[in-house]
């Protein structure tokens, strides 16, 4: 028996001419994160933004712990936390002052706000810069600082959109790591990433999101049944050619089912690998185009991407 924290029903907006998100319907199960995984541009935002009340639907609606959207706003706002993809703190205050400030936004005072401050600084790795003006911090630090205010006030649903964007390596791990900690804690969580490895490390279950359209919802090892036996060829090829000439030439290929850029790379989607690397060795010799390593790997979620859309999940 299924028990949804969250569900959207046919949520669409449209901003004048422009239609964002055309027709989401998915449900979120209690105590899973799920991913919406899809790149930039594709209504991620948005859709989380219309759940979340900062926008309000064209047309559909959403339940959110038993509270439909549109018409309780109010009682959906004090059930969820959101991590916004924009910083949002103030940056003449300190850490703990921040947390106060949006503590008591959510009505929270006293002692028992001052202990929930205590446990998120612990939570978030930031209590020795309680007292730290915010702007003194790294922009990994103000992103976990952004995590501990949409934590303090104990929500049942969170929702985090793209948290780790432009921060370095370390910060994002520690970011990483807190969320699979949340999931340990039986916190349910909405992550929207542009980043496949993060949603395959994180994700109970993953919706793809393309151009406004949920396109496929599934764990990893039902979304990646969509490909088959289908495998990625991953080349690095010497600088310098035209990527439409190289695309066009692997293309040509039998077996070659999709082929695209990422990264610098040539990413080719491919029936069989071992069947189908010798000729796309050949192909790359005849057009003097100098591979100079290849990369085989099993289905993935780019690999998914790729195969729905004929596109890199990155473009």
């Amino acid at each position: 028996m299924t028990d949804p924290i969250l569900t959207t029903n046919d949520l669409k907006k449209s901003f004048g001419e422009k239609v964002a998100v055309k027709g989401i319907s998915f449900d979120v199960q209690r105590g899973e994160i799920f991913s919406l995984l899809g790149p930039n541009g594709a209504g991620k935002t948005t859709t989380i933004s219309m759940v979340c009340c900062l926008l309000k639907p064209t047309d559909g609606s959403a339940v959110v712990d038993g509270h439909t959207i549109p018409g309780e706003e109010m009682a959906v706002k004090k059930v969820i936390g959101v991590v916004p993809q924009e910083i949002a703190l103030y940056d003449e205050l300190t850490a703990a002052q921040n947390l106060s400030f949006w503590g008591q936004m959510h009505g929270m005072g006293g002692k028992p706000l001052k202990k929930r401050i205590d446990e998120v600084l612990d939570q978030t790795g930031l209590r020795e810069r309680a007292g730290d003006r915010v702007k003194t911090f790294s922009g990994g630090m103000k992103r976990r600082l952004n995590i501990g205010v949409g934590l303090l006030h104990e929500p049942k649903l969170l929702f985090m959109d793209e948290p780790t964007v432009g921060i370095d390596p370390q910060s994002r791990r520690q970011i990483l790591d807190s969320v699979k900690q949340l999931k340990d804690e039986g916190m349910t969580v909405v992550y929207t990433t542009h980043y496949m490895e993060e949603a395959e490390e994180l994700s109970n279950r993953v919706g793809i999101i393309d151009r406004g359209e949920l396109i496929a919802i599934g764990t990893q090892a039902e979304l990646t049944e969509i490909v088959g036996e289908q495998e990625t060829l991953r080349l690095s090829v010497d600088e310098g050619y035209d990527p439409e000439t190289v695309l066009a030439r692997f293309q040509e290929v039998p077996g070659v089912l999709h082929t695209v850029t990422v990264d610098g790379q040539i990413v080719l989607n491919v029936n069989d690998a071992s069947e189908t690397l010798p000729a796309v060795i050949t192909a790359g010799n005849n057009a003097d185009i100098r591979i100079r390593s290849v990369d085989i790997e099993e289905p993935n979620l780019e690999a998914v991407f790729l195969h729905l859309t004929g596109r890199a999940l990155r473009d």
